[in-house]
């Protein structure tokens, strides 16, 4: 490591972050290229082109100041203030669940739906429940530009940071934000509503994951079905004939929440789509016209 006081080296820095995160994070290069970019000011190309220049002290002392957060697992984005979800860079912090890249899926089925159902003159209805960052909603309206897009959430603070990031990119004046809890916000039936709700069994997930990001957005209950349960109990009421809801789920819950889906909506097709990894990941319900 080098001397607390001596010249570094970018490529010095980035070594000692690597080895400081190398037994916490699956990805520490990345990591650390991350954070010493974020500290610069620069773009992650411009310090890989440039890792024989030195650090200046006081830069060198807050990357490792970061570092040492990262290595007590504090998620990267938080550090940083960003995370980049559909193309798109939002603002996180500890008031949301950061975005994770398997939601895309979700969006994907989102806009494939929305394309085949309807032409770019129509207008509609979707309800993203449990927004947090509000990422889904905002990449939705952005790509459906005749979409009127509720976002409920139960967390003031996570509507805080969702309203910051629809004005962020354009959207603030499409997107109505509600507070409350799942579909009683919304105050009318939606064509397509879409959630990623809390799924996961708090004792099981990744001890980064369990100290810094908020459990309401996580906790799924003693088996991880506890808010299927509840959204999908009100759900046939809140969706127009001929509407859709879409679900995003863990990796091991596609039978027991098709199960779900279907109990709830007896006449409704519903089908399992999978994520590019290959996971079942989103459960899909289409009502009848």
């Amino acid at each position: 490591m080098t001397p607390p006081n001596a010249q570094a080296t970018l490529a010095q820095a980035l070594a000692s972050a690597v080895e400081a995160l190398r037994e916490v994070s699956s990805t520490p290069r990345l990591d650390a290229e991350i954070l010493l970019a974020h500290t610069l000011g620069w773009s992650r190309a411009r310090v890989l082109a440039r890792l024989q220049e030195t650090i200046p002290d006081d830069a060198l002392q807050t990357f490792r100041a970061l570092v040492e957060r990262r290595a007590a697992r504090e998620p990267v984005a938080y550090l940083t203030g960003r995370k980049e979800f559909y193309g798109l860079e939002f603002v996180v912090d500890r008031r949301v669940l950061v975005p994770r890249p398997e939601t895309e899926a979700l969006v994907d089925a989102a806009l494939e739906w929305a394309r085949q159902h309807y032409s770019p003159h129509d207008t509609l209805l979707i309800a993203d429940i449990g927004t947090g960052s509000g990422c889904i909603a905002i990449v939705l309206a952005r790509h459906l530009p005749n979409a009127v897009v509720y976002a409920t959430d139960l967390s003031p603070d996570a509507l805080a940071v969702a309203r910051q990031n629809a004005e962020l990119h354009g959207v603030a004046e499409r997107i109505t934000l509600l507070c409350g809890d799942l579909l009683a916000p919304l105050p009318q039936a939606v064509d397509l509503a879409v959630s990623n709700p809390p799924y996961t069994i708090l004792n099981e997930i990744d001890a980064g994951v369990r100290l810094h990001e908020p459990h309401l957005a996580l906790d799924g209950g003693s088996d991880g079905l506890a808010v299927y349960r509840r959204l999908l109990a009100t759900a046939p009421q809140a969706l127009r004939p001929g509407g859709a809801l879409m679900l995003e789920i863990g990796a091991t819950q596609a039978e027991a929440v098709t199960a779900l889906a279907r109990q709830a909506f007896p006449a409704a097709a519903v089908h399992m789509l999978r994520d590019l990894a290959g996971w079942d990941r989103v459960v899909v319900v289409n009502v009848e016209r």
